[in-house]
């Protein structure tokens, strides 16, 4: 009868384990037991320093166009905080893609006309669960910046600026091929900033 009473306690531990793990609430339709946090996105001020958002410089004072990068750190951690079974390298992330887009705050969000377009890019990164990875990624292509809205800000200086709000999405999935994904923010300042000239090269004899 003893045996008979633990058999049925494990049956339903087990069953248990089941239905917690049978899907992902953070992730829609995610079957993994692991989950990816973005725990901070940076971007760089016009000076090129970091910074917890991104001065865009739509044109260089010499014409260059430049695309803009951003840096993410990325952490998985299991759903459950103490899984019964422990962690394995099943529970790793794998981050392959991520898509950007753009909004602002007064409503207006047309996609070539109030802000860039989205774009999607591609990653391969691996984050070991219950550490953090840092991804440098393409925020801003070059582009966006021969496109309305931000080409109608080269003539207006740094006095004008459009202020977005970028969306970034990553998606990837666990070594068990279980789909997993977050999203971070990070607002861009985009305007015609002034800029060092430059230097000329340096001629040689």
């Amino acid at each position: 009868m003893n045996n008979m009473k633990k058999t049925l306690r494990l049956v339903v531990i087990l069953s248990a384990f089941v239905v917690l793990y049978s899907c992902n609430p953070v992730e829609d339709d995610s079957q993994s037991p692991s989950m990816l946090v973005v725990d901070n996105m940076l971007g760089t001020d016009a000076e090129g320093t970091s910074a917890n958002f991104l001065q865009s410089d739509v044109r260089m004072s010499s014409g260059t166009i430049r695309s803009d990068s951003a840096t993410a750190s990325l952490r998985a951690e299991t759903l459950d905080p103490d899984p019964i079974l422990g962690t394995s390298t099943y529970n790793d992330v794998v981050v392959t893609r991520y898509l950007v887009t753009y909004s602002r705050t007064d409503g207006k969000g047309v996609p070539g006309v109030d802000v860039p377009y989205p774009f999607e890019g591609s990653l391969s990164t691996v984050v070991r669960v219950g550490a953090t990875s840092s991804v440098y990624f393409v925020i801003v292509r070059e582009v966006a910046k021969m496109e309305p809205p931000l080409i109608q800000l080269v003539d207006l200086g740094a006095e004008v600026v459009l202020t977005c709000t970028a969306k970034v999405e990553f998606y990837g999935h666990d070594t068990a091929n279980r789909t997993v994904k977050a999203t971070g923010y990070l607002t861009i300042y985009f305007a015609n900033y002034a800029d060092e000239e430059e230097a000329p090269p340096t001629e040689t004899r």
